[in-house]
């Protein structure tokens, strides 16, 4: 019988990727994905039909699963992260529901950069959080930055997404400034590169000097709330228990 896993496969290497993801790839007859990820999974599935297909193609990749699931095919469709979290997972719902043709969809979870980043940093996100992408391509540039000015006035720990890149490299430093109105300069502020990758680095700085340290495309950003701190190189959000 056809049917249709949205896999999150975490950052990418085998330690981060969660039992129950691996066990759907491995009862797939194809796996699918964006070409980046498909690069990352390939050593761990030798024996695998892969397809890959570029950024911006996200649809008709999805359109591609239905196809090979509607011929009997199990098909695991993969996102880096969770699947769910700026993933595949609601696209993929989405096309099965407008063909109106009844192919099961299971939703996998995996590891989300913000959980990957935290982890490294310390305990950041120990109380209320958000995250927000910065990419203005699905999300008109206004209505990101309405939700950065509430996160900011609600004194949310934030977690932003594709930060920068060539095209909008001046939206972090706006972003920056956002929350620089309600919070003061020396907020803790952790920057992960790579995070759950061989080249994975970070480093904790300031709100105020955020900016001085290399951010792309590749990088998350956790910026602490107003009774974050740091001790002992490790960055913590304090829930409110009495120690």
């Amino acid at each position: 019988m056809s049917k249709i896993y949205v896999v999150g496969i975490g950052p990418g290497s085998m330690e981060d990727m969660t039992p129950r993801a691996r066990k759907a790839m491995e009862a797939s007859d194809i796996i699918i994905g964006y070409g980046a990820y498909i690069e990352l999974i390939k050593e761990y599935f030798p024996g695998k039909s892969l397809v890959s297909s570029g950024m911006t193609r996200e649809v008709e990749r999805c359109g591609l699963v239905l196809e090979k699931a509607l011929e009997g095919k199990t098909v695991a469709l993969i996102s880096s992260g969770d699947s769910g979290i700026y993933g595949m997972a609601g696209i993929m719902l989405e096309v099965v529901n407008k063909s109106g043709r009844d192919v099961p969809v299971e939703v996998i979870p995996g590891i989300t950069a913000a959980n990957g980043a935290a982890a490294l940093l310390g305990a950041p996100i120990m109380h209320d959080f958000a995250v927000i992408s910065l990419s203005d391509l699905l999300t008109p540039w206004e209505l990101i930055r309405k939700r950065l000015e509430c996160a900011a006035a609600g004194d949310f720990v934030l977690c932003l997404y594709n930060p920068k890149s060539r095209q909008r490299s001046e939206y972090i430093g706006i972003a920056r400034d956002i929350l620089l109105k309600s919070r003061d300069g020396k907020t803790p502020v952790g920057i992960v590169r790579n995070v759950g990758r061989q080249d994975e680095s970070y480093v904790i700085t300031t709100l105020e000097d955020m900016l001085q340290c290399e951010i792309d495309m590749f990088t998350v950003v956790l910026v602490g709330n107003s009774k974050t701190y740091v001790e002992n190189g490790r960055m913590i959000t304090p829930r409110g228990y009495t120690i």
